[in-house]
């Protein structure tokens, strides 16, 4: 495969703690003082709510259906696109009491979470209270999630790992110094120490294509939040948001 090229194409301020990203309509979603904020040509909106602690992640892979995972209070919030409360999931109230350290967006009313005292990926629908295990239990400390609604992805002390919705392991990599990663698809950007490697196709889905790590260039930029979209690469540097446009390799 040719060295996929990466190509700048914008910069924006952003004062903000956290960088979320940016959905197919062009919001962007940040951080600040523990505020959840939406901007772009519809308005601008907010959320928060002090009493469930910090804001762990945010997923807004559906901006219908923004999922707010609030580690402390082992919490799910679910947002509308004016990030109005929809229904609110506390795993703690479960007749089977669930400990989780991640919760994303599955589809199907359905969350990928991870398990914390089993060590398990689970898939869970709020709706009817069912959760289904994926994965075998995995040793090391949890690093990074990234999940759409066909895969989900696994990033630990000792492995990076691909699943789909079926709980079919489709592969697995030991982890080299990775400590956290980003999906679009079935293809992952990852970040160790401040570079970006590409891992084009890591679900498998075309199964003559064995796993390349390729190194992403980029000019010297400080990499505090990153986001893959749309063939786009959001970084966020902690005072500007850096946009590059991924150039698929030719075949």
């Amino acid at each position: 495969m040719v060295a996929q090229r990466v190509v700048p194409t914008s910069q924006k301020a952003l004062v903000a703690d956290t960088f979320i990203g940016i959905d197919n309509y062009r919001n962007i979603y940040f951080i600040k003082d523990e505020v959840i904020h939406k901007q772009g040509l519809e308005g601008n909106f907010v959320f928060t709510d002090l009493q469930l602690g910090r804001i762990a992640t945010v997923d807004i892979i559906n901006p219908l259906k923004v999922v707010v995972f609030f580690e402390d209070t082992n919490t799910v919030v679910f947002l509308d696109n004016n990030l109005n409360e929809i229904q609110r999931f506390n795993f703690n109230n479960l007749p089977q009491f669930l400990n989780v350290s991640t919760a994303t967006n599955a589809g199907n009313n359905s969350l990928w979470i991870c398990n914390v005292d089993t060590q398990q990926l689970e898939l869970y629908n709020y709706n009817s209270k069912i959760q289904r295990v994926v994965s075998q239990p995995f040793s090391g400390a949890l690093l990074s999630q990234a999940s759409n609604f066909n895969y989900c992805f696994i990033l630990t002390e000792n492995s990076l790992r691909a699943f789909n919705s079926y709980g079919s392991l489709l592969n697995e990599i030991p982890n080299d110094g990775f400590k956290k990663i980003i999906q679009q698809n079935e293809n992952l950007i990852a970040l160790s120490e401040n570079e970006l490697y590409y891992l084009h196709d890591f679900a498998g889905r075309n199964r003559e294509i064995t796993t390349e790590i390729v190194t992403l260039t980029l000019p010297e930029i400080t990499i505090k939040d990153l986001q893959l979209s749309n063939e786009f690469l959001y970084i966020y540097d902690g005072k500007i948001l850096h946009t590059f446009k991924l150039i698929p390799p030719k075949k």
